[in-house]
Order: C-alpha cells, then structure tokens, then sequence
C-alpha cells in the first residue's frame, strides 16, 4: 500500500504545458493494450523513458510526470535539465527537484515525445520499499488527456483506445456514464456522502493513485466521527501524511451505493501546500474503483462505469496498527533438493540406484521487512511492538516468504486473529503476541 499504504501526491505549481508531450497511439492502430501489476489497489505499468524502461504509478491525481528512486538507473539520461523546487502533500518544507524537457515516453505502442519530466533528488523519497516492487516514477494527466483510457482492475490491463465517438456509443450502450469536470489537469465528480447523520454533496478527485475508498477534508460541515483512531495515511512530496480513519454511513456514486466506507480524514497540516479546486471536500481511490471496470474520457468529460465482481467486498484495514516495508536484501540460504544416480558395475549387470539427497548449498537475495509505524493505541503498540523492529518471522514462518501485498493482507484479517512476530530489535530477539482488533 499496508495497513493500507495510501500514495496520493499534488504539486503546488502549474506549469506550461508543451503540446507535444500527449500520448498518441500507433498509426494503423485503433488500441493498445498494456499489461499492469496491481498492488494495494494502485495500477503499476511500464513505460521506457529515452529508452530505458521504468516502472510507473499511474495516478490521475498529478498533472505532471515524476521521477525518483533513479539511483538504480543511471543510465537514463534526461535533456535541458534545470533546478527546481517542489511541494506538495505532507508537513514538511519544498525539496529539491529537476525538470527536464524534450524527453520520449513509450510503451506498448503509445507514444509520447519532448515530454516535460520533474526529478525528485532527494533519495528518501522512495515508494519502492512501501509497495514491495520498484518504483521510479508518477504518471498522470499527459497519460490521460488525449485518448479514452480504460482500466480493467479484474484483467490488469490498460486499454487505451483512440479517440472516437464508435467508443462512446458502445461505451454508452455497456456502462454507466458520469458527468466529470477537468480542473487544473485532474478529473472530478459529485457524489453523496453521509457523514454523522448529515447527507453531503461531495466533489471528489478522482484518484486512481490513492490506495483509500475515501478521503474527506474536514471543515464547517464535516467533522471527524466520534469513532476514529489516528493513522499514517501515506507519503507526500513534502513529507508523511498523517490523519484519522474512521467509517461513515453512505457513499453514492450515481446509481451506486456503498454502506459503512473506511474513509481517511488527513490532518490540516499534511494538506496545507495543496492547492484546492473550488468546492472540492475529497478523494475517491482505488478501493473504490477496483470495484469497478472503467473507462476515463477526459475530452468528454465522462467517466463510465461497470460493477466487477469485487462490487460486494466488504471494507477492511489494517488491523494490528504497524506499517511495514522494505528495508534492503539479505543474502538467504536454501535447502535444494535433487535426485543423484549411483553407478554400480558388476560381472553380471549394470545397476542403477535413485538416491534424494539435501544439498544446502543455493543463497538467494530475500527481502528484509522492517516495522516504519506503529499506531497509537492499536494491539502491535500495546503488546510493545516499535519502529525500527526488523521482523524475523511472521507465524512462525520466515518473512521472505510472503510479499509485502501478502503480509498487509494478513494483517486486515478478520477481528480476533492471532499475530506472532518474531523480531530484532538493537541485535536482540524478541516475541511478541497480539490479536488483530477492529477499533471501528
């Protein structure tokens, strides 16, 4: 993500758009169709930059295109480069940036030339160990803007289509269509909202990079439920988001209804660099719509969409209360078992014997998961769990036996399950017991 890892990131700055910089498909093709992984409900997907291919989140909640975690890929070499600042989600102060022009984005067949690129500097800014898989980059707006993009959560497939009104019309006779709003460079809906009794009209972003159902600013009209606990909702350009989750009675997204949806209320001061469009109070994000097949058509500012079979899944969460991530490679060593034939000669005959031995001689280079957060008052917490403990075995199984998409599935399991964790803690062991507890 992950407890679940929420990834959710806006720039203060507008920037001039460089009219070549739109994705465009293939001539003498009408689609084209690009595999993604799907973790923590966010879309991954490949894209080579001047060559080089990197691993990008798409996220239609950014309008430019960002790089980081580039130190693994410096092979990548960027044009008219020049120093920048940047700022954005979380409470901390601008970092620094790059911004680089006339690059080439492509994959799959989609192309996209003199592309206007940001590089973050600041090698902590790093998604890769949050996610589990390598991360270098955010792509967003240019990604959309010119064609109709069709997201397939069920068939992890991007399916971008040309940009044609045959869609639309088969489209329309498939889908539920929605009005949507493009406002500096992002898409936007209304929605109904329940919060505390008090039926809201709520315009949300539309943010396929947030890993949450919903976020909800508070203000005059909004107030946090009673029921809530504080939580690390993710990371931001400026630093980590912090906030509150808590549940609200309804959720309406046209003809689609939603009861009792896990919603992140972030802190003012994670949110102070953002910039807001008029009226907006929210998010929608990939909990959401990984409940959906659907299709974003920016020119016509229409989103559609089709319930998949996820539509009915129950809303969960993180239940032990620690964040868990990468933290670097060990080198493990594994038990390899083959078959050795003995060769017996003899007067008479020649005899062959299987024999199946052990040999401990294979070392591969396995994850190391390291506790980042702990939660105010969860069960890790009152069971004396603390950032910084490197987790030694989960149920008594090694860690590296699971992704780290695996390990914060299991920590969103139902209420009363069991947790034992084995940990290092300043080259001490240590064992520790706790049951997950629904705190909503």
């Amino acid at each position: 993500m992950k407890k679940n890892i929420i990834l959710f990131f806006g720039l203060l700055t507008s920037f001039v758009l460089i009219a070549q910089d739109d994705f465009l498909i293939e001539k003498n093709k009408n689609k084209v169709v690009i595999p993604f992984k799907l973790i923590n409900n966010l879309v991954f997907i490949p894209i080579e930059v001047n060559g080089i291919e990197l691993n990008f989140l798409l996220d239609s909640g950014v309008d430019e295109t960002i790089l980081f975690s580039m130190e693994e890929k410096k092979e990548v070499s960027f044009n008219n480069v020049q120093k920048i600042k940047l700022r954005g989600l979380g409470s901390d102060e601008e970092i620094e940036g790059l911004k680089s022009t006339n690059n080439i984005l492509q994959t799959h067949g989609l192309k996209s030339t003199n592309h206007l690129v940001y590089i973050i500097l600041d090698q902590g800014f790093n998604l890769s160990s949050h996610i589990g898989i390598p991360v270098n980059g955010i792509i967003g707006y240019k990604f959309f803007k010119n064609n109709i993009v069709e997201i397939n959560y069920q068939k992890k497939k991007v399916v971008v289509h040309s940009n044609n009104e045959k869609i639309r019309d088969e489209l329309g006779k498939k889908y539920k269509a929605i009005p949507i709003t493009i406002e500096k460079s992002k898409p936007y809906l209304n929605a109904t909202a329940v919060v505390n009794g008090t039926e809201i009209l709520a315009k949300l972003l539309i943010d396929i990079g947030n890993s949450d159902s919903f976020w909800i600013f508070e203000n005059d009209k909004i107030e946090l439920p009673k029921k809530n606990f504080p939580d690390f909702l993710g990371k931001g350009f400026s630093g980590d988001i912090e906030g509150h989750r808590a549940k609200i009675s309804k959720f309406y997204l046209a003809d689609f209804g939603f009861k009792n949806p896990i919603v992140a209320f972030p802190d003012s001061s994670s949110i102070k660099n953002v910039k807001m469009v008029r009226g907006r109070i929210g998010s929608v994000g990939g909990e959401i719509l990984k409940r959906f097949r659907l299709v974003l058509d920016y020119e016509d500012k229409k989103i559609y969409l089709k319930p998949n079979n996820k539509y009915n899944e129950a809303f969960t969460y993180n239940k032990s209360g620690i964040t868990i991530q990468h933290n670097g490679l060990q080198w493990v060593q594994e038990t390899v078992h083959f078959e050795m034939v003995s060769v017996i000669n003899s007067s008479d005959e020649l005899n062959a014997k299987n024999r199946e031995q052990d040999f401990k001689y294979k070392f591969q280079l396995k994850p190391i998961y390291e506790i980042v957060n702990v939660r105010k008052n969860s069960a890790a917490q009152k069971c004396g769990l603390k950032s910084g403990d490197v987790i030694i075995s989960i149920n008594k199984n090694r860690p590296y036996k699971y992704t780290l998409e695996q390990i914060n599935q299991l920590l969103k399991s139902e209420e009363d399950v069991w947790i034992n964790l084995e940990i290092e803690r300043n080259s001490v062991l240590l064992k520790f017991r706790f049951r997950l507890e629904d705190e909503l």
